[in-house]
């Protein structure tokens, strides 16, 4: 981070094209790469976060996950939203209740990545 830019410019006159189209037959399409982009927006908030870490341990309801954090149920109910529109989390509801939890397996495998990723940094 402390470089300045004249040590991470590249000063090579070639283009290695080999590696060049290699990486673009492999690259996803535009609207996936979009997607992927949003996926992580979502990821960008304490809020979620602090969600998405308590639906790994046990799947909740609005009112647990309010106490838990400490927040309004309609704060809760505003983040549960925006997870489930994200297809991040799903819902399923007994008798009054309705229980939040993963959408699948994948999302707590990106949870977790990123969480050893962070403290590797620390």
């Amino acid at each position: 981070m402390g470089e300045s830019l004249d040590r991470i410019r590249c000063d090579c006159n070639v283009i290695h094209e080999d590696t060049v189209n290699k990486v673009k037959a492999l690259m996803p399409d535009e609207e996936s790469l979009y997607d992927l982009a949003e996926l992580f927006k979502v990821f960008g908030d304490t809020t979620r976060i602090k969600i998405l870490w308590a639906l790994t341990e046990s799947e909740m309801c609005v009112c647990d996950l309010a106490f838990l954090l400490n927040m309004t149920q309609s704060a809760i109910s505003h983040q549960l939203r925006l997870l489930k529109q994200s297809r991040l989390v799903k819902n399923r509801k007994e008798g009054k209740v309705v229980f939040y939890s993963l959408d699948d397996g994948h999302i707590e495998k990106i949870f977790k990545q990123g969480m050893i990723h962070v403290k590797e940094q620390g």
